[in-house]
C-alpha cells in the first residue's frame, strides 16, 4: 500500500490547470483494517463537523431521546451542519421548546444563514439571525436535550469538564480507538471541544457506526438510528444544494457528513466500512468531490447515481453568466491499493 500519494481534486479553467488540491483519504472496517488509502493517514487532525454522528451517540444512549420524543428527522437535525432552512430553526426551536428551555440557553453564537435565500428571508423582515440559526443548532439542542434528561445543570454545556461533554469524549474515544488524553485540543466554530486523531481513527469510528455489531445492544441501537434518520431526512443534515444531501437523497444506506477545513465522513452499513478525508488545504470544495470519487472508487455510486451526482462529482466552474468555463476533478496521483 502507497502511503505517500494522496488524491488530486484538480480545478481547471478553460485549458489551464489553475489550483490543485491535495486529500488525504482512507476506508477502514470496523476492526481497523486499513482497505484502501492515499495521503497520510495517520496525521493528527480535528474532525470537526465531520464527527456529528458519533456525537449524537448519547442523546439516544441516555434516554434523552426517547424521553422526549425525537423523531427521526430531529435526530437527524442533532447531527446537522444546516442551511439555517426553515425546516431547521423551527426544528431546533421545537425540540427546545419541548425540553423546557428558550433560546438563550443554547451556547452556540447567531450567524447569518449560509443558505441566500434563508438570509435574504430575515433581512426582508428587518430581523438578525438568533442562536437558533446557528448551523449546529440542532446539535446544541440534542445536548442540552440530554442535560435536561439527566437532570444536569445545562449551563456550560460546552464546556469540556461538564458532563455533556465528557459522554460526547468516551464515546470518541470508544469509538475511534484513540486515546485523546494527550492529543491536540481546541474549540471548534460553535463552542464545543475539539480533539485531535489521526484520519484513519476517525474513519475507524465512523466504521463502528456502520457496523456496531459487539459493541453492545444500546450503542448498536444508537448507531443504526443515527445513520438510518441521517439518510432518511438528509435535508435535515444540511440542505439543497449540499453535497451530503444530495449525496444521500441519491444513495441508500449510506450517511454523509462533512466539516469545515476540508474534513468529509462517510458511513457505509451495507460495507462495514467508514471513510474519512481532509484536503491538505483545509478547501471544502475539494472535500465535497473527493468523498463521492472513493464512493464511485468504491462501487457505492453505480451508473445511475452518478448521473444523477454528476455536477457534484465533476462540478462545473461557472463564471457570473452563468457559463461553465472549467471542472473540478479527482484523480489519484499515484494509485492505491484497495
Amino acid at each position: 500500500m502507497n502511503l505517500s500519494e494522496s488524491l488530486l481534486v484538480e480545478v481547471s479553467r478553460g485549458s489551464m490547470m489553475e489550483s490543485v488540491h491535495h486529500v488525504d483519504a482512507v476506508v477502514v472496517t470496523a476492526d481497523g483494517d486499513i482497505v484502501a488509502a492515499w495521503g497520510d493517514v495517520e496525521r493528527e487532525i480535528y474532525a470537526r463537523s465531520s464527527a456529528k454522528p458519533l456525537q449524537a451517540l448519547p442523546l439516544i444512549e441516555t434516554g434523552a431521546a426517547d424521553h422526549f420524543a425525537f423523531t427521526d428527522a430531529e435526530i437527524a437535525l442533532a447531527c446537522a451542519s444546516h442551511q439555517s432552512q426553515a425546516i431547521h430553526v423551527s426544528g431546533a426551536a421545537a425540540i427546545i421548546e419541548r425540553i423546557g428551555l428558550g433560546e438563550g440557553d443554547l451556547e452556540c453564537g447567531p450567524h447569518w444563514p449560509f443558505n441566500l435565500k434563508a438570509a435574504g428571508e430575515l433581512v426582508r423582515a428587518g430581523a438578525r439571525p438568533t442562536r437558533l440559526h446557528n448551523n449546529c443548532s440542532g446539535k446544541h439542542a440534542g445536548f442540552l436535550a440530554t442535560a435536561v434528561h439527566m437532570g444536569e445543570d445545562p449551563g456550560g454545556y460546552i464546556q469540556p469538564d461538564h458532563p455533556v461533554q465528557q459522554r460526547i469524549t468516551d464515546a470518541l474515544v470508544e469509538m475511534t480507538g484513540w486515546d485523546l488524553s494527550t492529543t491536540a485540543r481546541g474549540a471548534d466554530g460553535c463552542g464545543i471541544p475539539v480533539f485531535g486523531m489521526p484520519l484513519a481513527a476517525l474513519a475507524r469510528g465512523m466504521a463502528r457506526m456502520a457496523d456496531p455489531r459487539g459493541l453492545g445492544a444500546v450503542r448498536e441501537n444508537a448507531a443504526q438510528r443515527i445513520v438510518a434518520a441521517m439518510n432518511a431526512y438528509p435535508d435535515m443534515v444540511a440542505g439543497r444544494g449540499k453535497v451530503d444531501t444530495a449525496g444521500m437523497t441519491a444513495l441508500e444506506h449510506v450517511a454523509l457528513k462533512g466539516g469545515a477545513e476540508g474534513v468529509h465522513i462517510a458511513i457505509l452499513p451495507e460495507r462495514g466500512m467508514g471513510v474519512a478525508l481532509k484536503t491538505r488545504d483545509g478547501n471544502g470544495r475539494a472535500s465535497d468531490a473527493a468523498i463521492l470519487w472513493i464512493l464511485k472508487y468504491l462501487g457505492v455510486i453505480g451508473a445511475h447515481a452518478a448521473e444523477e451526482l454528476a455536477d457534484y462529482l465533476e462540478p462545473p466552474v461557472k463564471n457570473t453568466l452563468g457559463n461553465i468555463v472549467g471542472h473540478i476533478t479527482t484523480r489519484e496521483s499515484g494509485g492505491a491499493d484497495g
